[in-house]
Protein backbone atom coordinates (compact mmCIF):
# COMPACT_ATOMS: atom_id res chain seq x y z
CA UNK A 1 0.00 0.00 0.00
CA UNK A 2 1.59 2.92 -1.22
CA UNK A 3 2.19 5.66 1.84
CA UNK A 4 0.23 8.99 2.13
CA UNK A 5 1.83 12.23 0.54
CA UNK A 6 2.13 15.23 2.69
CA UNK A 7 4.29 17.87 2.90
CA UNK A 8 6.21 19.12 6.19
CA UNK A 9 4.43 22.01 8.01
CA UNK A 10 4.54 25.38 7.33
CA UNK A 11 5.71 25.06 3.95
CA UNK A 12 6.51 28.82 2.02
CA UNK A 13 4.42 29.80 -0.58
CA UNK A 14 7.47 29.97 -2.80
CA UNK A 15 7.97 25.86 -2.15
CA UNK A 16 4.41 25.07 -3.64
CA UNK A 17 4.09 23.97 -6.84
CA UNK A 18 1.54 27.00 -8.01
CA UNK A 19 2.85 26.86 -10.99
CA UNK A 20 2.77 23.17 -12.07
CA UNK A 21 -0.63 22.38 -10.63
CA UNK A 22 -3.57 22.77 -13.28
CA UNK A 23 -6.94 23.62 -12.35
CA UNK A 24 -10.11 22.48 -13.85
CA UNK A 25 -12.51 24.95 -13.40
CA UNK A 26 -16.05 23.61 -14.58
CA UNK A 27 -19.03 26.42 -15.04
CA UNK A 28 -22.59 24.85 -15.60
CA UNK A 29 -24.65 27.46 -17.13
CA UNK A 30 -28.42 27.78 -17.78
CA UNK A 31 -29.62 31.17 -18.51
CA UNK A 32 -26.99 33.44 -17.36
CA UNK A 33 -26.54 35.64 -20.45
CA UNK A 34 -26.23 38.45 -17.93
CA UNK A 35 -23.31 37.26 -16.10
CA UNK A 36 -21.77 34.70 -17.91
CA UNK A 37 -19.27 36.38 -19.49
CA UNK A 38 -18.12 38.88 -16.56
CA UNK A 39 -17.55 35.41 -14.13
CA UNK A 40 -15.45 33.43 -16.90
CA UNK A 41 -13.15 36.72 -17.65
CA UNK A 42 -12.89 36.92 -14.07
CA UNK A 43 -11.69 33.37 -13.81
CA UNK A 44 -9.45 33.52 -16.69
CA UNK A 45 -7.50 36.45 -14.73
CA UNK A 46 -6.70 34.08 -11.67
CA UNK A 47 -3.22 33.61 -11.29
CA UNK A 48 -2.82 29.71 -11.74
CA UNK A 49 -3.36 27.37 -15.02
CA UNK A 50 -6.13 26.99 -15.89
CA UNK A 51 -8.80 24.59 -17.79
CA UNK A 52 -12.25 26.44 -18.33
CA UNK A 53 -14.55 23.91 -19.42
CA UNK A 54 -18.31 24.97 -19.43
CA UNK A 55 -21.30 22.75 -19.55
CA UNK A 56 -24.08 25.09 -21.50
CA UNK A 57 -27.39 23.11 -19.97
CA UNK A 58 -29.50 24.01 -23.05
CA UNK A 59 -29.84 27.86 -22.66
CA UNK A 60 -32.49 29.93 -24.45
CA UNK A 61 -31.67 33.26 -23.33
CA UNK A 62 -28.68 33.75 -25.61
CA UNK A 63 -26.25 32.68 -23.21
CA UNK A 64 -25.34 29.56 -26.16
CA UNK A 65 -24.49 32.98 -28.11
CA UNK A 66 -22.30 34.35 -25.95
CA UNK A 67 -20.09 30.95 -24.83
CA UNK A 68 -19.67 30.29 -28.47
CA UNK A 69 -18.09 33.56 -28.84
CA UNK A 70 -15.63 33.00 -26.33
CA UNK A 71 -14.66 29.40 -26.92
CA UNK A 72 -10.98 29.15 -27.76
CA UNK A 73 -10.35 32.87 -26.54
CA UNK A 74 -11.21 32.68 -22.97
CA UNK A 75 -13.29 28.81 -22.71
CA UNK A 76 -10.90 26.28 -23.19
CA UNK A 77 -13.45 23.54 -23.51
CA UNK A 78 -17.98 24.19 -24.25
CA UNK A 79 -20.07 21.28 -24.20
CA UNK A 80 -23.54 22.16 -25.36
CA UNK A 81 -26.36 20.05 -23.57
CA UNK A 82 -29.18 19.70 -26.37
CA UNK A 83 -32.21 19.13 -23.82
CA UNK A 84 -31.96 20.79 -19.91
CA UNK A 85 -30.57 18.17 -17.67
CA UNK A 86 -30.08 19.92 -14.04
CA UNK A 87 -27.21 21.48 -12.77
CA UNK A 88 -25.61 17.69 -11.24
CA UNK A 89 -26.08 16.56 -14.86
CA UNK A 90 -24.20 19.57 -16.56
CA UNK A 91 -21.42 19.00 -14.01
CA UNK A 92 -21.07 15.24 -14.63
CA UNK A 93 -20.61 16.26 -17.89
CA UNK A 94 -17.85 18.53 -17.15
CA UNK A 95 -16.15 16.07 -14.53
CA UNK A 96 -15.88 13.47 -17.32
CA UNK A 97 -13.83 16.34 -19.43
CA UNK A 98 -11.50 17.61 -17.10
CA UNK A 99 -8.12 16.65 -17.32
CA UNK A 100 -6.47 19.23 -14.79
CA UNK A 101 -4.97 17.95 -11.45
CA UNK A 102 -7.46 19.12 -9.29
CA UNK A 103 -11.19 19.86 -10.22
CA UNK A 104 -13.07 22.91 -8.65
CA UNK A 105 -17.01 23.99 -9.22
CA UNK A 106 -17.65 27.76 -10.28
CA UNK A 107 -21.51 28.95 -10.94
CA UNK A 108 -22.07 31.35 -13.86
CA UNK A 109 -23.99 33.69 -11.10
CA UNK A 110 -20.94 35.95 -10.07
CA UNK A 111 -22.47 34.71 -6.07
CA UNK A 112 -18.47 33.77 -5.92
CA UNK A 113 -15.58 35.09 -6.09
CA UNK A 114 -12.85 32.66 -8.44
CA UNK A 115 -10.30 35.51 -6.50
CA UNK A 116 -10.10 32.70 -3.75
CA UNK A 117 -9.47 30.02 -5.87
CA UNK A 118 -5.43 30.21 -4.92
CA UNK A 119 -6.71 30.10 -0.91
CA UNK A 120 -9.16 26.76 -1.41
CA UNK A 121 -6.27 25.06 -3.57
CA UNK A 122 -3.11 25.66 -1.18
CA UNK A 123 -4.22 22.58 1.14
CA UNK A 124 -3.78 20.34 -1.64
CA UNK A 125 -1.11 21.68 -2.72
CA UNK A 126 0.51 21.52 1.09
CA UNK A 127 -0.75 17.96 1.38
CA UNK A 128 -3.17 18.48 4.15
CA UNK A 129 -6.67 18.21 1.95
CA UNK A 130 -7.90 15.35 -1.02
CA UNK A 131 -10.99 17.95 -0.87
CA UNK A 132 -11.61 21.54 -0.08
CA UNK A 133 -14.99 23.28 0.83
CA UNK A 134 -15.71 27.23 0.85
CA UNK A 135 -18.13 27.76 3.90
CA UNK A 136 -20.29 30.79 3.43
CA UNK A 137 -20.76 30.32 7.32
CA UNK A 138 -17.38 30.56 8.64
CA UNK A 139 -17.36 34.60 9.05
CA UNK A 140 -15.99 35.80 5.76
CA UNK A 141 -18.04 39.22 3.64
CA UNK A 142 -21.38 38.31 2.86
CA UNK A 143 -24.00 39.92 1.39
CA UNK A 144 -26.99 39.88 3.56
CA UNK A 145 -30.36 38.24 2.05
CA UNK A 146 -32.94 35.98 2.85
CA UNK A 147 -33.11 34.29 6.52
CA UNK A 148 -34.84 31.17 5.77
CA UNK A 149 -32.22 30.46 3.01
CA UNK A 150 -29.82 30.20 5.77
CA UNK A 151 -31.93 28.28 8.27
CA UNK A 152 -32.47 25.45 5.45
CA UNK A 153 -28.39 25.27 4.46
CA UNK A 154 -27.76 24.88 7.95
CA UNK A 155 -30.69 22.20 8.78
CA UNK A 156 -29.81 20.41 5.53
CA UNK A 157 -26.03 20.24 6.36
CA UNK A 158 -27.03 19.10 9.95
CA UNK A 159 -28.97 16.18 8.47
CA UNK A 160 -26.02 15.28 6.05
CA UNK A 161 -23.24 15.90 8.78
CA UNK A 162 -25.19 13.24 10.92
CA UNK A 163 -24.53 10.81 8.09
CA UNK A 164 -21.77 11.49 6.97
CA UNK A 165 -20.28 11.70 10.30
CA UNK A 166 -18.12 14.86 9.33
CA UNK A 167 -18.39 18.35 10.57
CA UNK A 168 -19.30 20.79 7.90
CA UNK A 169 -20.31 23.99 8.46
CA UNK A 170 -21.96 24.64 4.40
CA UNK A 171 -22.19 21.18 2.93
CA UNK A 172 -24.46 22.93 0.04
CA UNK A 173 -21.63 25.29 -0.58
CA UNK A 174 -20.75 25.45 -4.71
CA UNK A 175 -17.06 25.82 -4.19
CA UNK A 176 -15.97 21.87 -3.68
CA UNK A 177 -12.81 21.77 -5.08
CA UNK A 178 -11.89 18.16 -5.40
CA UNK A 179 -8.23 16.21 -6.34
CA UNK A 180 -8.97 14.74 -10.34
CA UNK A 181 -8.29 10.93 -9.82
CA UNK A 182 -10.36 11.55 -6.39
CA UNK A 183 -13.61 13.20 -8.22
CA UNK A 184 -13.47 10.31 -11.12
CA UNK A 185 -13.55 7.71 -9.01
CA UNK A 186 -16.61 8.68 -7.06
CA UNK A 187 -20.10 7.23 -8.42
CA UNK A 188 -22.28 10.11 -9.41
CA UNK A 189 -25.45 9.55 -10.54
CA UNK A 190 -27.79 13.19 -9.20
CA UNK A 191 -29.03 15.55 -12.14
CA UNK A 192 -30.59 18.02 -10.31
CA UNK A 193 -29.29 19.95 -6.80
CA UNK A 194 -28.67 16.97 -5.34
CA UNK A 195 -25.39 16.38 -6.77
CA UNK A 196 -23.93 18.78 -3.52
CA UNK A 197 -25.41 16.47 -0.93
CA UNK A 198 -24.10 13.63 -3.44
CA UNK A 199 -20.79 14.73 -3.47
CA UNK A 200 -20.03 15.43 0.18
CA UNK A 201 -21.27 11.53 0.86
CA UNK A 202 -19.22 10.12 -1.41
CA UNK A 203 -16.36 11.90 -0.53
CA UNK A 204 -17.40 10.56 3.04
CA UNK A 205 -17.51 7.28 1.80
CA UNK A 206 -13.99 7.37 0.26
CA UNK A 207 -12.33 8.58 3.38
CA UNK A 208 -11.34 11.87 1.79
CA UNK A 209 -9.43 14.68 3.92
CA UNK A 210 -12.07 16.92 3.59
CA UNK A 211 -10.89 20.79 4.31
CA UNK A 212 -13.15 23.81 4.60
CA UNK A 213 -11.94 27.30 4.62
CA UNK A 214 -14.15 30.76 4.72
CA UNK A 215 -15.17 32.60 1.75
CA UNK A 216 -17.10 35.60 0.72
CA UNK A 217 -20.83 35.63 -0.70
CA UNK A 218 -22.57 37.62 -2.97
CA UNK A 219 -26.11 36.23 -3.08
CA UNK A 220 -28.44 36.88 -5.23
CA UNK A 221 -32.10 37.91 -5.45
CA UNK A 222 -35.22 35.98 -7.60
CA UNK A 223 -35.39 39.40 -9.50
CA UNK A 224 -31.64 38.78 -9.94
CA UNK A 225 -31.74 35.70 -11.37
CA UNK A 226 -31.70 33.35 -8.60
CA UNK A 227 -33.55 29.81 -9.58
CA UNK A 228 -33.09 27.57 -6.36
CA UNK A 229 -36.41 27.60 -4.50
CA UNK A 230 -38.15 25.57 -1.54
CA UNK A 231 -38.67 22.21 -3.46
CA UNK A 232 -35.14 21.76 -4.14
CA UNK A 233 -34.94 21.89 -0.30
CA UNK A 234 -37.54 19.11 -0.28
CA UNK A 235 -35.59 17.36 -2.72
CA UNK A 236 -32.68 17.46 -0.94
CA UNK A 237 -33.88 16.01 2.13
CA UNK A 238 -34.35 12.79 -0.08
CA UNK A 239 -30.78 13.28 -1.88
CA UNK A 240 -29.13 13.28 1.86
CA UNK A 241 -31.13 10.23 2.59
CA UNK A 242 -30.42 8.13 -0.77
CA UNK A 243 -26.85 9.09 -1.53
CA UNK A 244 -25.72 7.76 2.21
CA UNK A 245 -27.71 5.03 2.88
CA UNK A 246 -28.53 3.37 -0.53
CA UNK A 247 -26.16 2.01 -2.84
CA UNK A 248 -23.91 2.47 -4.68
CA UNK A 249 -21.08 3.67 -1.99
CA UNK A 250 -17.89 5.23 -2.85
CA UNK A 251 -14.26 3.13 -2.97
CA UNK A 252 -12.19 3.57 -0.26
CA UNK A 253 -9.32 6.36 -1.68
CA UNK A 254 -6.01 5.72 -1.26
CA UNK A 255 -4.09 8.69 -2.45
CA UNK A 256 -0.90 8.17 -4.71
CA UNK A 257 2.70 8.43 -2.92
CA UNK A 258 3.47 11.40 -5.34
CA UNK A 259 0.81 13.70 -6.60
CA UNK A 260 0.66 14.71 -9.93
CA UNK A 261 2.25 18.07 -9.89
CA UNK A 262 5.17 16.78 -8.18
CA UNK A 263 5.94 13.78 -10.90
CA UNK A 264 9.40 14.06 -11.50
CA UNK A 265 8.65 14.48 -15.73
CA UNK A 266 6.01 17.56 -14.11
CA UNK A 267 9.08 19.12 -12.39
CA UNK A 268 11.55 18.29 -15.07
CA UNK A 269 9.19 20.68 -17.20
CA UNK A 270 9.51 23.13 -14.65
CA UNK A 271 13.29 23.38 -14.75
CA UNK A 272 13.28 22.19 -11.17
CA UNK A 273 15.05 19.05 -9.79
CA UNK A 274 13.00 15.86 -10.43
CA UNK A 275 12.95 14.28 -6.80
CA UNK A 276 12.16 16.80 -5.01
CA UNK A 277 12.36 14.85 -0.84
CA UNK A 278 15.69 14.39 -2.29
CA UNK A 279 16.56 18.43 -3.79
CA UNK A 280 15.32 18.70 -0.14
CA UNK A 281 17.82 16.44 1.57
CA UNK A 282 20.65 17.74 -0.71
CA UNK A 283 19.91 21.36 0.25
CA UNK A 284 18.58 22.41 -3.58
CA UNK A 285 15.04 22.88 -3.60
CA UNK A 286 14.40 26.41 -1.41
CA UNK A 287 16.80 27.89 -3.82
CA UNK A 288 15.85 26.72 -7.05
CA UNK A 289 12.08 27.07 -6.20
CA UNK A 290 12.40 30.45 -5.02
CA UNK A 291 14.00 31.76 -7.89
CA UNK A 292 11.50 30.45 -10.64
CA UNK A 293 8.80 32.01 -8.62
CA UNK A 294 7.37 35.24 -7.89
CA UNK A 295 7.55 36.24 -4.28
CA UNK A 296 3.58 36.33 -2.78
CA UNK A 297 1.45 38.80 -1.83
CA UNK A 298 1.72 40.81 0.97
CA UNK A 299 -0.35 38.47 3.39
CA UNK A 300 1.24 35.25 2.11
CA UNK A 301 -2.55 33.41 1.47
CA UNK A 302 -2.27 33.38 -2.43
CA UNK A 303 -0.54 32.46 -5.24
CA UNK A 304 1.66 34.29 -6.93
CA UNK A 305 0.36 36.46 -9.68
CA UNK A 306 1.23 35.96 -13.33
CA UNK A 307 3.95 38.18 -14.84
CA UNK A 308 2.63 38.70 -18.20
CA UNK A 309 0.62 41.07 -20.52
CA UNK A 310 -3.16 40.23 -20.34
CA UNK A 311 -4.57 39.66 -23.99
CA UNK A 312 -7.99 39.38 -22.09
CA UNK A 313 -9.10 43.14 -21.31
CA UNK A 314 -10.54 43.04 -17.90
CA UNK A 315 -14.33 43.76 -17.25
CA UNK A 316 -15.30 47.78 -16.54
CA UNK A 317 -13.73 48.36 -13.30
CA UNK A 318 -11.62 45.05 -12.89
CA UNK A 319 -7.93 45.04 -13.89
CA UNK A 320 -5.68 42.02 -13.24
CA UNK A 321 -3.36 39.38 -15.42
CA UNK A 322 -4.96 36.74 -17.32
CA UNK A 323 -4.07 33.73 -19.85
CA UNK A 324 -5.11 33.47 -22.35
CA UNK A 325 -7.22 30.20 -23.05
CA UNK A 326 -4.65 27.36 -24.46
CA UNK A 327 -1.38 29.46 -23.64
CA UNK A 328 1.25 27.62 -21.78
CA UNK A 329 1.19 28.59 -18.16
CA UNK A 330 4.74 27.59 -16.98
Amino acid sequence: MSPKFELDPGIPDEALAWDRVRLSVVVPAFNEVGTIERILRRVRRVPLPIELIVVDDASTDGTRDVLTALEGDVIDRLIVHERNAGKGAALRTGFAHATGDVVVVQDADMEYDPRELPVLLRPILEGKADAVYGSRFLGGPHRVLFFWHSVGNRVLTLLSNMLTDVNLTDMETCYKMIRRELLHSLPLTANRFGIEPELTARLAQAGARIYELPISYHGRSYAEGKKIGWKDGVSALWAIWRYNVLPPRAPRWQPPAVPLWELPERRKQAGLPPDRRRAEREGRVPTAERERRVPPPEGGDRAPPAEREDPVPPAEGEAGPTWKAGESRA
